[in-house]
């Protein structure tokens, strides 16, 4: 069992990153070294030889219970391209279809001496039940846990932000949509916040925002148009219908024309504002495709900033362990 420290449980001793659970907690020059590591492995991508021997001898297992395809792909190119070998778990055929407990499922996994776990949960918390669960030496990365939190879709989005629009505390950034079912949401604004946006405004329906939203620092638009004034960077948010109780909506249709974006909305924002959309897509629902498919539109990179961050986040918690060494010492 871990013999991990109290406090933080993301961190290790020597204050460096032990799991990647949440944004929330994580100190600024943490996120800026995933940042600016990210930087590095986008250059990877150019390159004809895509590989690096970062996780050369490691295990990594993605364990899914929610499907996935865009994060679950992104994680496994990730640790594929760092030399790592990957398991993936098809939870819908394994042990854990017969009845077999979460840990009981990760402990099996640990007696084959795997390096690090990559789990998406729909309950929250899961990821941070097996973090207190492993060998101190394994490692964590919560990939989206109920509605929790999304940490690696929090830290690509600031990443392409960054990208894009500069510094963060010079920007205003508006957050639309289904606030209540999301973990992006929460997630981006920790990150936002962490890293000094000095503006940052959720737009939704009543129905659709957390009580004391307020709380995490942000300001509270229902109005789409108003919200959106002045902003340089929006992002759209999926409507959740599978999260979604039917009478928190009249229609899809009301919805769209309250705060779906579209040219028209897209207006009210700054002239060189940016749009961003975790995927995937309702199209006609929350966003317009003239302006998913537009030049303000930069979905199609935060699937590849997504891709360098996991690079990034991996390499950091490789790094932060010596590599087991094998055989007799010469």
């Amino acid at each position: 069992m871990s013999n991990r420290p109290g406090g933080n449980p993301q961190l290790r001793p020597d204050r460096r990153l032990g799991h990647l659970l949440s944004i929330e907690g994580l100190p600024e020059h943490l996120l800026l070294e995933i940042l600016n590591t990210a930087e590095s492995f986008l250059q990877i991508g150019e390159r004809a030889v895509k590989k690096t021997p970062t996780l050369r001898g490691r295990t990594v297992v993605n364990l899914f219970f929610e499907n996935s395809t865009r994060t679950r792909t992104t994680f496994e190119l990730a640790a594929k391209r760092l030399s790592a070998d990957v398991l993936n778990i098809n939870v819908a055929t394994s042990s854990r279809s017969k009845g077999e407990s979460l840990l009981d499922t990760i402990d099996n996994l640990m007696a084959m001496h795997v390096d690090g776990f990559v789990i998406r949960h729909q309950d929250a918390g899961a990821s941070h039940l097996v973090a207190r669960h492993v060998d101190q030496d394994a490692w964590v990365i919560n990939a989206g846990d109920g509605r929790h939190a999304h940490p690696t879709q929090g830290l690509l989005d600031v990443f392409t932000i960054r990208s894009y629009k500069g510094p963060i505390e010079n920007l205003k950034v508006a957050i639309v949509g289904d606030i209540l079912h999301s973990r992006v949401a929460r997630s981006q604004i920790h990150a936002l916040a962490t890293l000094g946006c000095p503006d940052i405004r959720v737009i939704a329906p009543k129905t659709l925002l957390p009580a004391q939203v307020e709380h995490l620092g942000v300001r509270v638009y229902h109005d789409l148009r108003e919200g959106l004034y002045g902003v340089d960077v929006i992002t759209m948010l999926r409507l959740q219908k599978e999260r979604m109780e039917a009478s928190l909506l009249p229609s899809f249709a009301e919805y769209f024309a309250e705060y779906g974006l579209s040219e028209r909305s897209l207006d009210y924002a700054d002239p060189a504002a940016i749009v961003l959309h975790p995927g995937p897509m309702n199209r006609g629902v929350e966003i317009d495709s003239a302006v998913a498919d537009g030049p303000r539109a930069v979905i199609l990179p935060q699937v590849t900033h997504g891709l360098a961050i996991r690079m990034a986040v991996l390499s950091q918690l490789a790094g932060a362990r010596e590599p087991q060494q094998t055989g007799n010492p010469s």
